[in-house]
């Protein structure tokens, strides 16, 4: 199957969510999550949207933001992507299904194969899923349950998927991410280390790893841009965001960092796996 990496294909269409103002109330949110700053949350989601278009080189897809779902632009917990196929996923909170609609949509007119999770007792967050371009690792945490990681593992049958137990109120994202094809990045939390240790014992393939003092450092994206000859790119948390961990990150020489701020989406549960779908295939169109 190649060496570990290969399956992080060269990224060409990135997909984001716009920022309703019913953001900004804790109570619109749900969930008792504290009040925002629309304006600046606004701000973060438009650099956001800039650095993977114009920065990364990707075609970039906006979907309108919908007063009816604040946590909407939380849309890489919809789906998990892979080549040519989205499995839309069952959102934990019911709240928070109708989400996924609008994506499905929007990667079936891309032209990706839907797979859907029929199963009632599923339960599955996108950001509870690590690929880290030879296999899968599903966090099983409050988020996602065994069914629903067993849905992704009948769905994507030529990659080894492998359960983790989360054992913080985290996704598995936000403890660790891919610093690179063979690299892992973690948080330094009792949680990310424990996550990390089990997916070292469950793994046939080596991955070297870099601990991060900040757990949320870690939910980064690696990814290889479209055009040939450019070294891949690294987004991760930056912009005056988890300072202690900027220096940590200047460890991965291989990638190319572009920092992203996201404090204030922060406060709505928010990393940067979740802000974002990556296709790592181009789409029949």
């Amino acid at each position: 199957m190649g060496t570990p990496g290969e399956g992080l294909g060269r990224c060409s269409h990135a997909l984001i969510r716009g920022v309703p103002e019913s953001l900004a109330s804790g109570e619109g949110a749900g969930a008792g999550l504290p009040a925002l700053d629309l304006a600046k949350a606004q701000r973060e989601h438009g650099v956001l949207g800039g650095k993977l278009r114009q920065r990364l080189g990707l075609q970039l897809l906006e979907l309108p933001p919908e007063e009816s779902l604040p946590l909407g632009p939380l849309l890489g917990d919809t789906a998990v992507i892979q080549g040519d196929t989205a499995l839309i996923t069952r959102p934990w909170s019911p709240s928070r299904r109708p989400e996924v609609d609008g994506v499905r949509k929007a990667l079936q007119d891309l032209g990706l194969r839907i797979v859907e999770m029929g199963d009632e007792n599923a339960t599955l967050d996108g950001t509870d899923v690590l690929f880290t371009g030879r296999e899968f690792f599903v966090g099983l945490s409050k988020w996602t349950n065994h069914r629903g990681a067993e849905i992704v593992a009948d769905t994507f049958r030529d990659f080894a998927v492998s359960t983790v137990p989360v054992s913080s109120p985290a996704h598995l994202r936000g403890l660790c991410g891919m610093g690179g094809p063979r690299t892992v990045v973690a948080g330094s939390s009792d949680a990310a280390q424990k996550a990390v240790r089990a997916m070292a014992v469950l793994t046939d393939h080596p991955y070297a790893s870099l601990t991060l003092p900040d757990d949320a450092a870690a939910d980064c994206i690696f990814l290889r841009p479209g055009m040939p000859g450019v070294p891949p790119f690294l987004l991760h948390r930056g912009g005056g965001d988890l300072p202690n961990s900027q220096e940590a990150l200047q460890k991965l020489s291989d990638v190319t960092l572009v920092p992203v701020s996201c404090s204030e989406l922060e406060k709505a549960g928010a990393g940067l796996s979740s802000l974002c779908l990556v296709l790592s295939t181009r789409p029949h169109s």
